[in-house]
């Protein structure tokens, strides 16, 4: 399995340049046994069956904001799109909205042989805030449940949005938002051992939609990631203090995560 620390990630690693279609192709072959063509040979036409796929992906939360990112940016390389989540369709309009099956739905709930199939991989960004039973529940339960239905379809990649740690002290890392995540990050190892991906972020920013308004979080995120990337050697050292992530580590942009997924859904080396 791939973990993915999300803040040594630079965009330019991340493009990826073609996703394949399984199809058949028609050709005439003009071929001389001795080699070369000579005048007067001709084959008959053949039938070149090219073994490649097209690719399907479900996304776990696809209508939030990392997961419309992931959704988008399928779409835009081809890849046929289907988001679970309890929203379903997004309120705003975008072009590529239209191109995603929009699916409003518990994952504790939900109809798993109808909804992996034809699916080559699975992207689930889970997660979110409350008590410490329900941060268990839902960063921790509900992707366990998606990594073994996964697992029982015979989905063959799985991708985790996890969270970065931010060196935080062992004690902090005990609640139900942390212990959730890395719960979750162990059922990919078991199920997925070659062919599981977690991305584990920090602060993520972008243009964030929350009811028909749009936060510009990348308005901070973008000059911090510049600002702490360049100070990469001076700050390194300090990164051995306790919870010193939490203001030393560069925050990522939204698309940059999106794309890592994509390379990690397509990407078969």
């Amino acid at each position: 399995m791939i973990f993915v620390t999300m803040k040594r990630i630079r965009g330019p690693h991340l493009c990826l340049e073609t996703f394949q279609k399984r199809e058949t192709q028609h050709m005439q072959c003009n071929y001389s046994p001795e080699g070369g063509n000579k005048a007067g040979y001709s084959s008959n036409p053949i039938d070149v069956v090219a073994d490649v796929r097209s690719e399907k992906i479900i996304v776990l939360g696809g209508s939030g904001f990392v997961g419309s990112a992931i959704c988008k940016s399928a779409i835009a390389r081809g890849i046929e799109v289907v988001s679970l989540s309890r929203s379903g369709r997004p309120s705003y309009t975008d072009s590529w909205i239209d191109q995603v099956t929009w699916i409003a739905g518990d994952v504790f709930y939900a109809d798993w042989e109808s909804l992996l199939r034809g699916v080559t991989a699975v992207v689930s960004t889970l997660g979110g805030f409350g008590t410490n039973e329900q941060m268990e529940k839902i960063n921790g339960e509900a992707n366990v449940l998606a990594v073994d239905a996964a697992s029982k379809a015979g989905i063959s990649k799985f991708i985790l949005i996890s969270v970065h740690d931010y060196n935080l002290p062992s004690f902090l890392l005990t609640i139900g938002y942390f212990t959730g995540k890395r719960r979750a990050e162990s059922g990919v190892l078991s199920k997925f051992p070659n062919s599981g991906t977690v991305l584990r972020p920090g602060f993520i920013y972008g243009k964030k939609k929350v009811d028909g308004f749009e936060i510009p979080l990348d308005s901070v995120g973008r000059p911090l990631e510049k600002l702490l990337l360049a100070s990469e050697n001076f700050i390194r050292p300090l990164r051995s203090l306790p919870a010193s992530d939490l203001f030393l580590a560069p925050p990522v942009s939204v698309d940059d995560v999106a794309n890592a997924v994509i390379k990690a859904v397509t990407d078969d080396s």
